[in-house]
Parts: structure tokens; sequence; C-alpha cells
């Protein structure tokens, strides 16, 4: 465990920083839950869009929700004092090695991220939801790179995201399957075999507008960040 542990450490200072003013800019930005307030409102657009009552547009908001306080919002409370291991920025053993970006340390503890857990629980979950290759690429990566993000930030050990990656893939999976149980009750027997719409009877082309959304997010954060160089 202590070679693990060891491991782990000489892992994040791999990962952590960099002499890029303009990657701490992009990183910042990417971290920053605000950033992301396009892709939320455009996965709702995609579930308004493609179901036919509010009885299931509320069954998918709702299961989004558990996914996020399973995923995220439990660990913050229960697991992380629990657990009590401290962020990069705060472990007395290498936290004087890890770059910090603007002052930026977070809280004491960090075992586990929550960014990751959160992302991924919403990528699983939604991935299982449309049955699209183009838009779980998507939403994976996203999830990822907002892993990346902390890391590069020293906030967490790769160690603390691969548990939080895992534990928000087993939420996301599991709300999935419950929804699924609650909608065959629903189901109207509808069968979707076209070119325009998932499996699931999502429209193609709707999915395409939440994977626009999160591009052109990203060109903004990238944007944003050659900007603040300037400033």
């Amino acid at each position: 465990m202590e070679e693990l542990i060891g491991f782990d450490k000489q892992l994040l200072l791999w990962f952590n920083g960099s002499d890029s003013l303009f990657l701490d800019g992009l990183v910042k930005t990417l971290t920053t839950a605000t950033t992301w307030i396009p892709l939320y409102i455009a996965l709702l657009y995609l579930v308004v869009k493609n179901n036919d009552t509010m009885q299931k547009v509320l069954l998918i908001i709702g299961c989004a929700a558990v996914c996020v306080l399973l995923a995220g919002s439990l660990n913050d409370l229960l697991v992380k004092p629990e657990v009590a291991r401290w962020r990069p920025t705060h472990d007395a053993e290498i936290g004087i090695l890890t770059d910090v970006v603007n002052g930026y340390r977070g809280g004491r503890y960090g075992f586990f991220s929550s960014h990751a857990a959160n992302t991924f629980s919403i990528a699983i979950f939604f991935s299982l939801l449309v049955r699209n290759r183009i838009l779980t690429t998507a939403l994976v990566l996203w999830s990822l790179t907002n892993c990346w993000t902390r890391l590069y930030l020293g906030v967490h050990f790769p160690g603390d995201v691969l548990c939080g990656l895992l534990w928000g893939g087993l939420v996301g999976t599991g709300i999935w399957y419950l929804y699924h149980r609650i909608i065959k009750k629903m189901a109207t027997g509808k069968q979707f075999i076209s070119s325009q719409y998932t499996a699931t009877g999502y429209q193609i082309s709707d999915i395409d507008v939440v994977v626009c959304v999160l591009v052109f997010t990203l060109i903004y954060a990238i944007l944003r960040s050659c900007f603040m160089l300037y400033i």
C-alpha cells in the first residue's frame, strides 16, 4: 500500500502544472462548473425535445439529479471527511512540490474526486439513455477533461480520480438500470429503426446540438485563455 501511495504521488507530479500561462488559464476555465452550464442546458433540451410526456422528462431529470447526489454530494459530505486523505496541495510530503495555479488549493481533503465521479456518472447515464457513439465519446472525453484539470491543478491524486471514475461509472449504470426498470412500465411499444434516430428514439440532429455546444464551450475556453494573456 505504501508503494502504491508513493507511486500515486509521483504520478501526480508528472501531470501537475506547466510553464504555460495559457494552459493555466485554460485549465482554470475548464474546471469551473459554470463553464459547462451550456452543456447542461443542451442535455436538458435533448431530453425535453425527445420525450413525449412531462412524466418521462421529469423522470430523466430526477435520475440525473440522483447521479450527482450519489456520485459527488455524498462523497463531499461523508467520504472525504471520513477518509481524510489530504489533497496534494495540502499534503505535508509533496505539497511544497505541487505547482499551484493562481493560489488555488481546493479544500483539505481530496479522496475521492467529486469532479470525476459527477461528470462520469452523467456521461455514463446519458450514454446508456441515448445510445449514440458520438455523444458517448463526447461525454466521456468531457469527463476525462475534467479529470485532467484536477490533476493539472494538483488538487487530486491520480488514485482519487480513478476511484471517482469507478464510483461515477457504477452510479451512472445503476441509476440507468433503475430508470430502465421504471420506463418499461411506461413503454409505448414504439420501435425506432431509422438513420435519423437512435435505438432509444433520440433524434440525431438533436444529439448534434449537444455535441456542438460542447465543442463551442471548448473553443470559448481556449479563446478566453488567450484573451487573459493580454490583460
